[in-house]
């Protein structure tokens, strides 16, 4: 039994080296009807590079509200990022699991008719997208309470300090609870793959990088808005570092997307707000910040493995 815990434990100080990482460069900062989908052949005109694709995710892969829904449950739409890609790729067999509401938990069980995301797998599987974390810490009930607090202090910063109230930054820890549970996927991911090449796709810019606020277009308080901005980049950070510790490739989505937030007028906006005026649901992508992530995607795929 000792021997058969050492590598068990050699991972758990190899991720807790990660996550010392994610505090460290933390403190740099300011304060699914749908079984999965059908194999299908995405449309001439790709790099010509057949290969076996699944794309594993929640609402930010899923693109609900984004024409044409071809899941109702899941709110998956045919022109989330995964498809552009498959398309592009021409990919030989595509598989689309992602599902709007997914935790890392969705990888192993079922979402309404829905199956384990992690069953699209097999020995056959040559390109794996995954982006999951930000319904583990909570992205949904984050927004909520910035924005219903928001009245009680709108220049100051009343969903920080309420996340801060304990003595502690709850959505820091909540981002170093998940890395563990996105180290499981990764694991999963490489024991029914292990000849797949496997990204690690992080999340876009929702608010503006400069920490500027946009209230009441955005409802948030003023103050609150670098916080936030911040979280999103802890979050991606923990994502690039564990990615690094599974052998897989981190796509940054943040960089590609920053200046096109929930802040910014409609014709420049790739993220809608709490208030869609395009098709997308409320602080998701839209169609061009889908196109804009699938791009990210398609850069990391043609600079190979390893490099960049």
């Amino acid at each position: 039994m000792a021997r058969e815990r050492r590598p068990a434990r050699r991972r758990a100080a190899a991720v807790a080296a990660v996550l010392g990482g994610c505090v460290l460069a933390a403190a740099g900062t300011a304060p699914p009807a749908g079984a999965h989908s059908p194999g299908r052949t995405g449309a001439p005109g790709g790099h010509g590079r057949a290969a076996a694709y699944v794309a594993l995710g929640d609402s930010y892969t899923s693109g609900p509200g984004i024409p044409a829904q071809v899941d109702a449950d899941c709110a998956r739409s045919d022109h989330n990022y995964p498809s552009l890609v498959a398309a592009e790729r021409r990919a030989s067999r595509f598989t689309d699991v992602s599902c709007g509401g997914a935790t890392t938990a969705e990888m192993w069980r079922a979402q309404g008719d829905n199956p384990p995301q992690l069953d699209a797998l097999d020995r056959h599987t040559r390109l794996v997208t995954v982006q999951i974390g930000g319904n583990d810490v909570g992205f949904g009930s984050i927004i909520d309470t910035c924005a219903r607090v928001a009245a009680q202090d709108p220049a100051g910063n009343p969903c920080q300090r309420a996340y801060r109230a304990s003595g502690h930054d709850e959505l820091a820890a909540a981002v170093l609870r998940t890395a563990p549970k996105v180290d499981r996927v990764l694991r999963a991911v490489r024991a029914r793959a292990p000849h797949a090449r496997v990204l690690v796709v992080g999340y876009p810019a929702l608010l503006p990088d400069d920490g500027s606020g946009c209230f009441p277009h955005v409802p948030f308080a003023a103050k609150d808005f670098p916080y936030l901005r911040d979280t999103g980049k802890r979050l991606n950070r923990m994502l690039r570092l564990v990615a690094g510790v599974n052998r897989a490739e981190y796509v940054d989505t943040y960089g590609p997307t920053a200046g096109h937030d929930m802040c910014q007028a409609p014709a420049d906006r790739w993220i809608e707000p709490l208030r869609p005026a395009a098709p997308a649901a409320p602080a998701h992508p839209n169609a061009r910040g889908e196109a804009a992530m699938a791009q990210a995607v398609l850069d990391r795929l043609e600079r190979g493995r390893g490099r960049g």
